[in-house]
């Protein structure tokens, strides 16, 4: 095929993706709000372009206007189309996991040799051509390639569109588990000594907490590390060797003592498990529902969480899979996350922009209230990135377990989970530990308290139908 048959290939498959009436026109204006879409221009610009395209002026677009109008703007015109360099339209990161994917339609028998590939739904976002069977394992997106594996194809399939034979895709379920606060109550065990640990690691002889201080300063300062530990010396006296500038790096070394101590303990024999999750995860696998695991944004890190896990057993731990760092990196998301495949929306972009403002006018503020006050004042700004973090977490458990992140449920330990299961909309069920026993969980699922019996079983989740 020349080029000028390849120009009208391109131009009809765009043409009926616009046509949903078959009456041989399309409305300028969905094709320039698809061309806004995907930043292709300015509002005022894709004005005077759909003015050039349209030059009857009745406001629709016919064939071979919309041809006429390729062969002398192809720069604009590829936007609409996958071009044999693999162009891709912008999409956002966070439906990169299901809506990034639900316009295409993916066979659902996949071999390691031959895969198949559906044409795409019919509908005025789907703007790429057909899929041609094929047998390659990398598409190349600006001079990177994406490596396809039978979990991103997997993840694939079943983020598409429901086929005939799934007629209920709702029924399907996928459970999502954190480490910390569901696996095991850590902080319930092992906080309190971990703290008395690293007061004496430090030599700070005077610092003993009982359990019922513990607990005090644990309710009054709402479960901030840092600020138990200013409570504390605030009530009994800093060390009179510390000068008054150095608290806040004071402060951090105990934490990094005590965190370290309570990696220990973690790992140690005497650290039990939350009561009942060994019968959920059982009961999960013998009902067909897959169990992930996910340590990439543990508080201890992976390698602590992925040691926490094997207390479950070797024979429980082969019916879970487990999503750590590397499979965050490997998954479709994150492949598509570091190769830059999709952009932000303006509306994303100037919400960052503003977070990265407002981040440094508080390190400012936080520099010269310090300089007045002869303290060591540092402003947390990782936030915005551990949500990435997170969210990148839970798509790719999403993607291991086969289904889209709307029919998989994260069972929460923390606030930062819950966070980002609100942000791709992953439902979420918090189970309270001792960390989180006073705090309100508004955009959860449910609260609970544990697992089986009155509180958390896979029976109740098929139940509740939050999917």
């Amino acid at each position: 095929m020349g080029d000028d048959g390849k120009q009208r290939a391109e131009c009809e498959r765009i043409f009926k993706r616009f046509d949903a009436n078959g009456d041989g026109k399309i409305s300028c204006t969905e094709l320039g709000d698809a061309l806004k879409a995907l930043g292709s221009a300015s509002e005022d610009e894709l004005k005077r372009r759909m003015g050039e395209i349209d030059k009857d002026g009745d406001g629709f677009i016919s064939l071979d206007e919309l041809l006429a109008f390729r062969s002398a703007n192809p720069e604009l015109m590829d936007k609409l189309v996958f071009s044999s360099q693999a162009k891709v339209a912008p999409i956002t990161m966070e439906s990169a996991s299901c809506s990034i994917l639900d316009t295409l339609r993916f066979s659902s028998t996949i071999s390691n040799n031959n895969t198949q590939f559906h044409s795409l739904p019919r509908n005025n976002l789907s703007l790429f051509p057909p899929f041609r069977s094929t047998s390659l394992r990398k598409f190349k997106f600006h001079g990177k390639f994406l490596q396809l594996n039978r979990f991103n194809f997997k993840a694939l399939s079943s983020l598409s569109r429901p086929s005939d034979h799934d007629q209920n895709p709702s029924q399907e379920l996928a459970l999502l588990l954190e480490v910390e606060g569901v696996i095991m109550d850590a902080y319930r065990l092992g906080n309190r000594q971990s703290f008395n640990v690293a007061f004496q690691k430090l030599g700070l002889d005077c610092a003993n907490w009982s359990e019922p201080v513990y607990l005090d300063l644990l309710r009054k300062s709402a479960g901030d590390e840092e600020r138990i530990l200013i409570l504390y010396f605030n009530r009994i006296g800093w060390p009179t060797s510390l000068p008054t500038s150095e608290k806040g790096s004071f402060i951090k070394s105990v934490l990094r003592e005590k965190r370290n101590a309570l990696d220990e303990f973690l790992v140690s024999t005497s650290s039990p498990l939350r009561p009942g999750i060994e019968e959920f995860i059982d009961n999960a696998y013998s009902e067909g529902v897959p169990v992930i695991i996910v340590t990439s944004y543990s508080k201890s890190g992976d390698k602590i969480a992925r040691l926490i896990i094997e207390k479950l057993g070797r024979e429980r731990v082969s019916k879970v899979k487990i999503v750590g760092n590397e499979e965050v990196e490997k998954s479709l998301y994150g492949q598509l996350a570091r190769s830059k495949v999709f952009s932000s929306d303006l509306d994303e972009q100037l919400a960052m922009e503003a977070k990265k403002a407002v981040s440094a006018e508080k390190q400012r503020i936080a520099k010269k209230v310090a300089s007045v006050l002869k303290l060591s004042v540092e402003i947390d700004t990782s936030s915005s990135e551990s949500l990435q973090k997170i969210v990148a977490a839970l798509h790719a458990g999403a993607e291991n377990a086969g289904l889209p992140v709307c029919n998989c449920v994260l069972i929460a330990g923390s606030q930062s989970g819950v966070a980002g299961a609100e942000r791709i909309g992953m439902p979420c069920i918090v189970l309270r530990s001792s960390l989180t026993s006073r705090a309100e969980f508004p955009s959860a699922k449910a609260v609970m308290d544990g697992f089986g019996g009155a509180d958390l079983t896979i029976s109740k989740l098929r139940q509740k139908r939050w999917l």
